[in-house]
């Protein structure tokens, strides 16, 4: 099979959904039997195969894992990286808006067991993790690694559009982010605490704030929505997954997916 990388128990493939490449990670004896499927999207700046070893841990443990490329990323990058750098909040709502594409594309050929959807990511993944879960009332189940879940609020500091924020161009930052106002999951914490929601979030985080994690969960106690809550916070660790946070998300979703 063209594209395709073979383990003891799993295989990972190359594939494209929609014109989008992906890597598609099954246990090696399933994979075109229906399974619980989880999409997980890589960071800002990285890519589908950094993010590889999720896919592999969560297909261990009996997942099909979806792996798209980012816009601008990858097999999609067209090389202009400083144009990229003004573009993290559009590539984020287009992951976003992709889903479904992704899931009709697997769900039509009958290889999601059961509607079970799970949807993960890393970093700007993280953030659509969330985004998605607000969104999507199909998916069952989400992990967001250093995410935020306040779009607007975190999108003056975190790849800002405009690089200097002065009076001028604050008209300007808001009409351009006014698309991603129906997408800011702080608006709608009801989708995000009625299922099952994974958060991990390193403290020495100097890319994402923890403190967004913290808010969220706050914001989510305050509307009564923490039973489906699962948060983890790492005192030591940085703008990097370890291996005993990756471990926990497939717990996550072994408990819940």
């Amino acid at each position: 099979m063209r594209g395709a990388v073979a383990t003891a128990s799993v295989l990972m493939i190359q594939e494209t959904v929609g014109g989008i490449p992906a890597i598609h990670a099954a246990p090696s004896d399933r994979v075109y039997t229906p399974l619980p499927t989880i999409f997980f999207f890589h960071g800002y700046r990285s890519s589908k195969e950094l993010s590889s070893f999720f896919g592999y841990m969560l297909a261990m443990a009996g997942f099909r894992v979806v792996m798209p490329e980012a816009d601008m990323h990858g097999a999609r990058f067209e090389g202009d990286d400083g144009r990229r750098l003004g573009q993290f909040w559009e590539i984020l709502k287009r992951n976003i808006d992709e889903l479904p594409g992704y899931r009709d594309h697997y769900a039509d050929k009958g290889l999601i067991a059961d509607g079970r959807v799970g949807v993960g990511g890393t970093s700007m993944g993280g953030f659509a993790a969330l985004g998605c879960m607000a969104r999507y009332d199909w998916i069952r189940s989400a992990a967001s690694y250093m995410g935020s879940g306040y779009y607007l609020d975190r999108s003056r500091t975190v790849f800002p559009p405009f690089s200097v924020w002065t009076p001028e161009n604050q008209a300007a930052h808001a009409e351009r982010l006014a698309p991603l106002a129906d997408y800011d999951p702080a608006d709608r914490l009801d989708r995000l605490g009625d299922r099952p929601l994974f958060i991990w979030h390193g403290a020495q985080d100097d890319i994402v704030p923890y403190g967004d994690s913290l808010r969220l969960g706050v914001d989510l106690a305050t509307h009564g929505r923490t039973n489906n809550l699962t948060f983890i916070g790492d005192p030591e660790a940085g703008h990097k997954v370890s291996m005993d946070a990756a471990s926990a998300g497939v717990t996550f979703f072994c408990e819940t997916l």
